[in-house]
């Protein structure tokens, strides 16, 4: 039987049979091997993280483009729009991504009510 490997961020690799794993892939692209054991670096995880929120974010900014027009075409205030589009855009740069220590306080910085349910 062939022998797989974990190939950590560092193209570190190690047999997967002998490794202790974190528990989800989630930041799968942020794991480090020490010895036997993977877990996962925090800012590579945060990057992947803002990665995300911008995959997440751009069909909501889509949708407030279309809103935007034709509040524009109608006459009707675009300031809850604007609002809407600049949570949107500010969302990578949150607080809470940048303050997170650990894999499940950055899961946590998903902000549900500017980016809906969160994928974590």
């Amino acid at each position: 039987m062939a022998t797989t490997y974990i190939v950590d961020k560092d193209n570190n690799q190690i047999d997967a049979f002998t490794a202790t794993v974190p528990s989800d892939r989630h930041f799968r692209g942020a794991w480090v091997l020490d010895g036997t054991v993977i877990s996962e670096d925090i800012d590579s995880a945060k990057a992947i993280f803002q990665d995300k929120v911008r995959e997440s974010r751009k069909p909501l900014l889509e949708e407030k483009d279309v809103e935007l027009m034709k509040a524009l075409e109608s006459g009707a205030s675009t300031t809850d729009i604007a609002t809407a589009k600049d949570a949107l855009r500010d969302a990578p740069a949150a607080s809470a991504i940048s303050s997170a220590s650990t894999i499940a306080e950055l899961k946590a910085a998903w902000d549900t009510s500017v980016l809906g349910d969160s994928p974590y």
